[in-house]
């Protein structure tokens, strides 16, 4: 009779277990997976990514146990310049056409603080995967006015372009780079929970 308990309690256990796992999509129309690199040391050029897609899930509503891959498509790159955009897309930046995706496959989403995570993955650029961390500020949880309840956060880091071959560029005359080695990563994200 014990050992049928224990079978019926581990049931239980495993089932309210698969229950809890909530999944994620992400409302593009109020989400921008942008960036901003120094051009001439003296301004910053700003840009974001169109096409993108993301698997989200966590145990509940626990964001530190968050799961994660992001799919971003770099032939979308858009920087408000035709040409500057073609260029980007080439094989001196992204090549575009052999390296169609870059990901980021989450690790790791550590809670430093009550809206503030520091989330450790490995992304993939090109034909280079590195691990980088990213500082994520929690903006709350609400529901709308159609019942969905969503979710928002400010994602920022940066990385060094060079380390994925991202390695075009030129020098102006006091020797500094046209195109800045580092890249300032700013996404805003509003997730959906799914039903």
């Amino acid at each position: 009779m014990r050992k049928i308990n224990l079978f019926f309690a581990l049931i239980l256990f495993a089932a309210t277990s698969l229950t809890a796992q909530t999944n994620w999509s992400v409302d593009k129309s109020h989400s921008k997976v942008g960036f901003s690199v120094s051009h001439l040391v003296i301004t910053d050029v700003d840009g974001f990514f169109k096409e993108y897609d993301a698997k989200i899930t966590t145990n509940g509503d626990d964001f530190s146990t968050a799961n994660i891959d992001f799919t971003i498509n770099t032939g979308s790159i858009f920087t408000d310049n035709e040409g500057r955009d073609k260029h980007l897309r080439s094989d001196d930046f992204f090549n575009a056409e052999k390296f169609p995706k870059m990901t980021f496959k989450g690790k790791s989403m550590r809670k430093v603080s009550d809206n503030k995570y520091k989330l450790v993955g490995d992304l993939t650029i090109r034909d280079v995967t590195k691990q980088v961390e990213l500082d994520v500020r929690y903006n709350g949880m609400v529901k709308d006015p159609w019942g969905n309840t969503k979710a928002g956060f400010k994602v920022t880091g940066e990385i060094n372009r060079f380390d994925y071959n991202l390695k075009w560029n030129t020098a102006i005359e006091t020797g500094a780079l046209v195109v800045g080695r580092e890249v300032e990563l700013i996404i805003d994200l509003q997730l959906v929970k799914k039903s």
